[in-house]
């Protein structure tokens, strides 16, 4: 086929922005790409995001709605129509053949504005709950791509439906070993576990893992605790320093390309955002889910929940989360190599390691319509 000039869309937080990436970066790969433009707010993380990674970037200035009902909402309405029409504007200039939105409000104006010049549009939703912009927009769309089996509840149009997958588990999938745990003091040829409450971390989390340290310390396992940059130095106070001493334990503010080490990494304990979950599960990689209970419409919860039914991950509430809990769960993994195959081989068979060419299918089906 002929290469596409596509616009995408996604923002907010990094689970809208990195399968954004993923698929641009993959259609790069496969040389189908004539000229890309992701259009996303200034203030976001997209902006940071897009820009590092050399991709054309327009904005529009938008807002997402409040839950309750309050005069701000009538800005928002008023950002919203007149970022309808920047977004026309943006589309009668850079002439795409498809755009494609990935969630967060900002891809909103920019998706219906290409519905309402009968350009194809596609959405991604990653989570098993649809966020507030996508079920919108799903009335519009052309195509509805999700993530989870148990999204096709979320949404009424279900002829529009197409199960994809996460691009990020393609991004993923073939990364090798790499022994880059003797970066972090880590002998290479032994087990690991690695904790880590996501980019910000998680203080419940934190609290609990450094309370098992001593646990941890006697273990014969060893332990890559992540504790958001944030929680770094206040974490490594609260920790003895024989611990912190100790072969077994590694303590580190942050990883740079987290990805490039979890085929080095047994058991993954953590949140269960959606980016995490096709990552994990694209490489087949036991998991103790501790969904955040902040996040809305509880959708954590949901994520980790269709991966530990079919026994492929544990789930601690955080409600549940204690010292005791977390070792205890940690422990019953580590210690068993046949629970952490069985595991892996389950996590594998829900993973999808091809969702991002899955996703490419969708449009260009769309596109040579």
């Amino acid at each position: 086929m002929t290469k596409m000039r596509i616009i995408v869309s996604g923002g907010g937080t990094g689970g809208h922005i990195y399968p954004a990436m993923a698929l641009i970066k993959r259609l790069k790969e496969r040389d189908m790409i004539e000229d890309v433009l992701y259009v996303g707010t200034e203030k976001g993380l997209e902006s940071k995001i897009v820009k590092n990674a050399g991709i054309d970037f327009k904005t529009i200035e938008i807002r997402g709605f409040k839950r309750k009902l309050t005069l701000e909402n009538v800005k928002v309405v008023e950002l919203f129509l007149s970022s309808i029409r920047k977004s026309k504007k943006i589309i009668k200039e850079f002439k795409p053949d498809i755009v494609v939105g990935t969630g967060g409000y900002v891809s909103s104006a920019i998706v219906y504005a290409a519905h309402t010049m009968h350009i194809p549009t596609v959405i991604h939703e990653q989570n098993t709950i649809a966020g507030v912009t996508n079920k919108f927009l799903a009335h519009f769309v052309d195509k509805i791509a999700i993530a989870f089996p148990d999204a096709v509840d979320q949404f009424s149009e279900k002829k529009k439906l197409v199960f994809a997958g996460n691009p990020r588990a393609q991004e993923v999938v073939n990364i090798q070993k790499n022994d880059r745990l003797k970066e972090f003091n880590l002998a290479d040829d032994k087990p690991t576990v690695m904790i880590f409450g996501g980019s910000r971390g998680a203080k419940p989390i934190n609290l609990a893992a450094i309370a098992a340290m001593d646990k941890f310390a006697a273990a014969n396992y060893q332990v890559l605790f992540v504790t958001g940059r944030v929680h770094y130095d206040n974490v490594v106070e609260k920790i003895d320093s024989k611990y912190l001493m100790s072969a077994n334990i590694s303590v580190l503010p942050y990883i740079d390309n987290m990805p490039e080490i979890l085929p080095d990494i047994n058991l993954i304990v953590g949140r269960s955002g959606a980016t995490s979950i096709a990552e994990i599960t694209a490489l087949g990689i036991p998991a103790i889910f501790i969904p955040s209970p902040y996040v809305t419409h509880d959708h954590q919860t949901k994520n980790a929940l269709s991966v530990s039914n079919v026994g492929a991950a544990k789930l601690i509430p955080e409600s549940d989360l204690t010292p005791e809990s977390l070792f205890q769960e940690i422990n019953e993994i580590m210690s068993s190599k046949s629970i952490q195959e069985k595991m892996s081989d389950k996590s594998k068979k829900i993973g999808v390691p091809d969702a991002a060419d899955r996703l490419i299918k969708v449009l260009t089906d769309l596109v040579n319509k």
